[in-house]
């Protein structure tokens, strides 16, 4: 299904991590034993996970997961890794609300024990959602499901957002707005141009993303509505699932201050970005699944807020998503992977989509 290589991962070694782990983790737990140390086929770019056990008799975790920050020095998918503040909406998320989050522990934010800042939290046993392959495509636990225990799953996972959002006090969440002036929204947005800027710095830009920027400000909202925690990156590839129902919640690096629409949009176009690409290699996906409308009208009936302006914020998602798909691609490029086209737009894989809804032809 891929148009070209799978991207790195990483471009550390993973005995290498593990044995730094071990010195590291004498320092906290005098004697402890690090075992089992390994790298999930699901690594992502953004940051990596280790998994490991630990063995004495007054270990606070047995089995767990360490979330590092990006090497440096390997082309970076985001500008900044700010491992405490995922450390710290965690906790919160844990201290305020019944959503599941793993536990968290020891917070590390000097970069000599791992090359990187890290923290390091309780593993969470289960199984997720793909995306390479897609579980949008044939011949994984999801698509081969029934309807109803998708539907479970599907329920299950739109309370998960709906419950964040209500339970979290929003004044707790206030510490995630970026600096600048204007509304929480007008921040998040304006935070996004900055990091588009950073992806293009001294390369070619992108003339589908600039559209769709000033497509955002044709669209804006008479009225953002209240701001809310954000998860972020709300999307059932980072749930773990115990059968079909949520065990832990993942991946909180881009937890946000913004309204709640900003979770949904993406969360409704993450899942039509899987189903769209499946489509268009000649599978039927599940057209059933995760319906735009389906979630629009539950999160209403969970909250009794009814999600507006969604046009915006799903082309909004669709936007983020191509920004970071770009700095993917030339992340590729600088590893040799492939080459950059005479148009760059056609380094975003959903090109042809983002288009359709800068034209307002896709919904």
């Amino acid at each position: 299904m891929a148009t070209a290589p799978r991207p790195r991962t990483s471009t550390r070694e993973p005995e290498e991590l593990g044995r730094r782990l071990a010195v590291w983790l004498d320092t906290k737990l005098p004697g402890a034993k690090v075992t089992d140390v390994s790298v999930p086929g699901s690594n992502g770019m953004s940051s990596e996970t280790l998994l490991f056990d630990i063995e004495h008799p007054d270990a606070p975790l047995r089995a767990c997961a360490l979330r590092l920050a990006a090497d440096p020095a390997a082309y970076t998918v985001f500008p900044t890794y700010d491992m405490p503040r995922q450390h710290r909406v965690m906790r919160l998320v844990a201290e305020h609300t019944d959503v599941p989050v793993p536990r968290v522990r020891w917070l590390e934010e000097d970069p000599g024990p791992l090359g990187a800042p890290f923290f390091v939290m309780a593993r969470a046993e289960g199984r997720v959602p793909p995306d390479v392959m897609p579980y949008t495509y044939e011949g994984n636990w999801l698509y081969d499901a029934t309807d109803a225990e998708r539907a479970g799953l599907q329920e299950a996972s739109i309370a998960l957002l709906a419950r964040l959002h209500d339970q979290f006090p929003a004044k707790e969440a206030e510490f995630l707005l970026p600096a600048g002036e204007g509304s929480p929204l007008r921040r998040h947005v304006e935070a996004q141009r900055a990091y588009y800027s950073w992806v293009v710095g001294g390369l070619a830009p992108s003339p589908l993303i600039e559209r769709a920027f000033a497509r955002l400000e044709d669209l804006w909202p008479a009225d953002e509505g209240p701001a809310v925690l954000n998860w972020g990156d709300a999307r059932i590839g980072n749930v773990v699932y115990d059968g079909f129902t949520p065990a832990a919640v993942l991946d909180w690096e881009m937890a946000a201050y913004a309204p709640r629409e900003v979770d949904l949009g993406w969360t409704v176009y993450l899942h039509r970005f899987f189903q769209d690409l499946t489509v268009s290699f000649g599978q039927p996906g599940l057209p059933d699944f995760l319906r735009r409308e389906d979630l629009e009208r539950r999160y209403a009936e969970l909250t009794g807020h009814t999600p507006r302006d969604m046009e915006f914020h799903t082309l909004y998602a669709a936007l983020r998503h191509a920004i970071v798909m770009l700095r993917i691609a030339y992340r590729q490029a600088h590893f040799g992977e492939v080459e950059i086209p005479a148009d760059p737009d056609g380094l975003i894989l959903h090109h042809a989509s983002l288009a359709a809804m800068v034209q307002g032809t896709y919904w």
